[in-house]
């Protein structure tokens, strides 16, 4: 059996490792556009903060050692342009120019996603950036030291655009964040949004909302970025306004596509061809809580879905229960997190949902270091259930959101979750743990 692989990083290389564990002698080809595999986009920006670091060294695994010690067949520089699904073939071009075609029995297609960026005059202009793959990172990374930058426009305030303005001030680099929307953090309840927001101000870092950007132009000392009623001068300028699935080849084809435009996959990640199978950023997945599908990029759900495409070709039948969304990260010294639904998500989805926001502390009340931490927990008033939770707070946040991520994969009540045998001591949580706090107060209201 010849199993192809589309795309060398998360949900790719986790797929051509565990197929050629399950079975060695399959023959096992991966078709990658770039020259790097298997690394932590995530850690970019906390990379990217530290001038004295590569950003080699966020790879996880070099390419040789897939070649020589796990006998995959990784070819690197191989952009792949189309898949023809009568003669089961993928064709493309090398970086050296040449053509190849390739027949497969079985295909996967791990292409990930792509920054969005504004169809805007000046966001081709240098300076302009984005952050996706590797050697972005290496590109900003230069284009900041080549070029002495001392200040950016962050165009967003999402999870990248949050992780790198706290990137950029760890470099001395000052920042302003601008967005066309008057709201912060839309998906977060408002309370706990103005908590990140503060932070974030605190830091020196200034946040425009509410301006429509119209474009990017030079200026005398690098660019500038035109709003309706603002200019904003910077030395570079970097978009952050959200990704879309890299689905044009599973489109191009005729394979049905899921929200966002991604590729449609059942629960084995099987796509609507019963031979091509689509893991990763560039894949839907069911949603847990709504049982709909969704499209909810993430880095477990794309290590996961490789394995467990590997399994479905190598004979062994897998399938994936689906994803709550939940998600950290860090900005400057505040933990945000979520899990499930927000309120406005859970109204637009037909649930009848009913929420609570208490401040309670991460650690005992008389044990030193104690800080504040915010919780907004959702419940549906028609089955009880729990269906969604938001966090925020200086400690303790990063590993309490996966207790209700755990709750919401078991389906439980808000009155189940509020008898879990939470863990305490002082140096932790109060005793009353503030999930379990949250998860009384809602039950008043439920």
């Amino acid at each position: 059996m010849k199993f192809i692989i589309i795309g060398g990083d998360a949900a790719g290389m986790s797929a051509a490792s565990r197929a050629k564990r399950n079975r060695p002698g399959m023959d096992v080809i991966v078709l990658e556009k770039t020259s790097d595999v298997s690394y932590s986009a995530c850690g970019m920006p906390y990379n990217l903060a530290d001038s004295g670091r590569s950003m080699d060294d966020l790879v996880v695994r070099q390419a040789d050692v897939f070649r020589n010690r796990q006998k995959i067949d990784l070819r690197t520089g191989h952009y792949v342009e189309a898949i023809d699904i009568t003669r089961k073939a993928v064709t493309g071009t090398t970086h050296d120019g040449d053509k190849f075609d390739l027949t497969y029995d079985k295909l996967l297609i791990a292409t990930g996603a792509s920054p969005v960026i504004p169809k805007l005059p000046g966001f081709d202009l240098p300076g302009v950036t984005s952050m996706k793959s590797l050697n972005d990172g290496r590109v900003i990374k230069q284009f900041i030291t080549d070029n002495k930058v001392k200040n950016v426009v962050i165009i967003g305030m999402g999870y990248i655009a949050l992780e790198m303005c706290e990137a950029f001030r760890a470099l001395g680099i000052e920042v302003d964040m601008v967005k066309p929307r008057s709201v912060f953090i839309p998906w977060m309840n408002g309370k706990l949004a103005s908590v990140v927001q503060s932070e974030v101000e605190t830091n020196n870092v200034r946040v425009h909302l509410g301006h429509t950007i119209e474009k990017v132009v030079k200026a005398e000392n690098g660019l500038k970025v035109i709003c309706s009623d603002l200019d904003l001068s910077c030395r570079m300028v970097f978009v952050a306004v959200g990704v879309t699935p890299n689905s044009q080849l599973a489109e191009n084809a005729g394979l049905e596509l899921g929200p966002s435009g991604s590729i449609s996959v059942d629960k084995t990640l099987c796509t609507s061809n019963p031979d091509i199978y689509a893991a990763g950023d560039c894949a839907d997945a069911y949603h847990v809580v709504t049982g709909r599908k969704t499209w909810i990029p993430l880095a477990l759900r794309a290590n996961r879905g490789g394995w467990a495409v590997a399994d479905n070709v190598t004979g062994t039948k897998a399938e994936l229960q689906g994803v709550t969304g939940t998600a950290i990260f860090k900005v400057f010294d505040i933990q945000v997190a979520r899990t499930g639904l927000g309120t406005d998500e859970a109204k637009e989805l037909g649930f009848e949902p009913v929420e609570v926001v208490i401040e309670s502390r991460s650690r005992a009340h008389a044990h030193p270091g104690s800080s504040s931490i915010l919780v907004q927990m959702v419940g549906d008033r028609k089955s009880g259930r729990l269906i969604g939770v938001q966090m925020v707070g200086r400690e303790s946040v990063a590993h309490r959101i996966n207790a209700a991520a755990v709750a919401l994969h078991a389906g439980m009540t808000v009155d189940e979750f509020a008898q879990t045998d939470l863990a305490y001591a002082p140096p932790f949580g109060p005793v009353w743990d503030p999930m379990l706090t949250a998860a009384n107060q809602l039950l008043k209201q439920i």
